[in-house]
């Protein structure tokens, strides 16, 4: 039997190799003779390909080659992270030649002996000795008892860096750039003038190279110039961050140790970014940090419930109020006019009520301003700075009393504000204060048009508090990109991140509208006055202004718009890495914003147990704002 089933199966091979042989003879047969046959070099090969003498045009692109000619005396580590890092793409090809250390001693005897006879007759002559034949007599020295007694190996390195751009002129560019960078650092390049084919041909992943234009090292130099930093990107403390995607290393920070406190965040919808600044809030909580957080959708009240912080809600009904009109009630330094800061924070308090004003306008306000307080017995006097403030409607009333028609034209326009469909949101006493460690102001049933105004209000509020009692915090804004339409609301956000460092206060702003962000002047203030920056997933319409505003390369713009939820670029000064944002089974169910997440919770009445929480497993479900 086993061997007629063997017999059996070679019966059947031979017939499908017969079939296949059939099949191909007469998809032969059909081919037309006119129809080339393409290789696969054909196919990789580039539609268009022009040599000129200072750079390779190759399809609709431009590139030059540089070559390293001279090098420094003394490397240190990293020492290349300049050009690693350089603000546009750029491709580094290193080639390496062992040399034999017999060969490399005597050469070097040959040098030594070289050098001692020109210093010895300089000496003889009375000649001041040449410092560079001293310097390169010791080195050589040193370089020749290394070599012999195997501590070092002889190599020699040639080094070419390929440029590319979309024209010409900003080929010019980068190269002056480059060139400018390499000096930096002790390196001079030129342009491989009429050798560009072959220079292209070298930083081609061909491990060949056609130039060979080599300088001897030994093994620490060549080490040194290994082109490629380190990727880690951590502190001794803080909180955990994420991981490093390039090697799954922790990414820990303190953000109160960095030069400024500031951050900002921005994704598209989804993408993960009310998550991320969740986590992050609830992990400095830990550290003893007060947050507090403008939620402008409610997405934070599950985490403020969970940690027994304050959620205060503002409507136009009963509830949180605050009196825009409060202000500090003495100077820290004792020198400063609260009262007069205040007023000026009122000018733009009212231009957000009431839209554009004229000069003359302007200046009836500020009168205004000052009888309405006088009314109430304040004035410049820090004594008086005690009684009672006075209200939005105070004001109306004062303008109407007026005599300008100006005035009266500005009662009637605050109208609305006092008694009309948006009463009952500026025009309260204050009812609330920041005293829990965790507070989060919802304006989320306020009308659309009223959420900046609000929105200000709050921040102006908080800013009054911190600059009375100093201590860690953070302040986290949601949807900033709503106060950056208005200059005066973007001028005081930019004037909290430039001055929150003082006061121990670190503000953070989220933004999905990424356009109305960066392209207002204030918004890219608040950029530059961050030390910690975190891109998530960016939309095609948004990504160019991202490119350009954090200096991305080519690779980086392509992993910011494919980045999948809760990965992204994390910015810390100067560098970056990828990250992946993580958090335990326990931190997850409590910040999560998924609909679907919420749903199957809330049916399975999830509860989170001792274990969970102490245990704190590493899961980050997809899918989650």
């Amino acid at each position: 039997m086993k061997l007629l089933n063997f017999f059996n199966k070679d019966k059947k091979k031979e017939k499908e190799q017969q079939l296949n042989t059939e099949l191909t003879v007469q998809a032969d047969s059909q081919k037309s003779p006119d129809v080339p046959e393409y290789t696969l070099q054909d196919l990789l090969a580039p539609q268009y390909y022009e040599v000129d003498f200072n750079h390779v045009q190759i399809n609709k692109r431009y590139y030059r080659i540089l070559m390293i000619t001279d090098f420094p005396r003394v490397v240190r580590s990293t020492w290349l992270s300049p050009l690693v890092n350089f603000e546009t793409s750029l491709a580094i090809s290193t080639f390496y030649y062992i040399v034999d250390s017999d060969e490399v001693i005597d050469k070097l005897k040959k040098k030594i002996a070289e050098l001692e006879a020109t210093l010895s007759t300089q000496y003889e002559k009375g000649i001041v000795l040449d410092p560079k034949s001293k310097v390169a007599y010791q080195d050589a020295q040193e370089l020749m008892d290394n070599v012999a007694s195997g501590k070092e190996k002889f190599f020699n390195m040639g080094m070419y860096i390929r440029l590319n751009a979309d024209s010409v002129e900003e080929l010019e560019t980068i190269s002056k750039n480059v060139v400018s960078t390499l000096k930096a650092v002790g390196l001079s390049a030129v342009p491989l003038t009429l050798k560009m084919d072959e220079g292209i041909e070298t930083t081609l992943p061909l491990a060949i190279d056609r130039i060979y234009r080599v300088r001897n090292m030994d093994t620490t130099s060549i080490a040194m110039t290994f082109p490629f930093v380190t990727s880690d990107l951590t502190m001794d403390r803080g909180i955990l961050y994420g991981v490093n995607m390039h090697n799954n290393s922790m990414v820990i920070f303190d953000r109160f140790s960095m030069p400024n406190l500031n951050e900002v965040v921005f994704a598209t919808s989804g993408a993960g970014k009310s998550y991320f600044v969740k986590l992050e809030a609830l992990r400095y909580l830990l550290t003893g940090v007060q947050v507090m957080i403008i939620d402008p959708e409610n997405e934070y009240e599950k985490l403020a419930k969970a940690v027994d912080g304050d959620y205060i809600t503002f409507t136009q009904d009963e509830g949180a109020k605050i009196n825009p009109f409060e202000f500090l009630k003495s100077s820290k330094d004792g020198v400063r006019n609260v009262l007069r800061d205040k007023v000026l924070s009122l000018h733009s308090f009212i231009k957000l009520l009431l839209g554009e004003l004229t000069n003359v306008e302007v200046s009836i306000l500020d009168r205004a301003f000052i009888l309405t307080y006088n009314e109430k017995g304040i004035n410049n006097d820090p004594e008086t700075w005690h009684n009672k403030p006075p209200l939005l409607e105070d004001l109306y009333k004062v303008l109407k009393g007026m005599a300008e028609p100006e005035a009266r034209a500005l009662s009637g326009r605050l109208e609305k504000f006092v008694f009309g469909s948006a009463a009952g949101v500026f025009n309260q006493e204050t009812n609330i204060d920041i005293k829990n460690k965790f507070t989060v102001f919802s304006i989320r049933d306020l009308q659309d048009d009223l959420r900046p105004i609000a929105m200000y209000m709050v921040l102006d509020f908080i800013w009054t508090r911190v600059r009375e009692d100093i201590r860690p915090r953070i302040l986290v804004v949601d949807e900033a990109w709503t106060m950056m339409q208005f200059e005066d609301s973007a001028r005081f956000i930019y004037g909290i991140a430039k001055r929150g460092r003082k006061y121990y206060l670190g503000l953070t702003t989220i933004s999905q509208d990424v356009d109305e962000f960066l392209t207002s002047k204030y918004g890219k203030a608040v950029v530059t006055n961050s030390s910690l920056s975190l891109l998530l997933k960016q939309s095609p319409a948004a990504v160019d202004l991202i490119a350009k505003t954090f200096n991305l390369s080519s690779g980086e713009r392509s992993f910011v718009m494919s980045a999948k939820t809760g990965e992204g670029l994390f910015f810390a000064g100067r560098n970056h890495v990828g990250i992946s944002i993580i958090a335990s089974r326990a931190e997850h169910r409590l910040i999560t914003s998924n609909p679907k997440e919420l749903a199957k919770m809330k049916s399975q009445q999830i509860e989170f147990s001792e274990e969970e929480i102490s245990e704190g497993a590493l899961v980050f479900e997809q899918g989650s704002e």
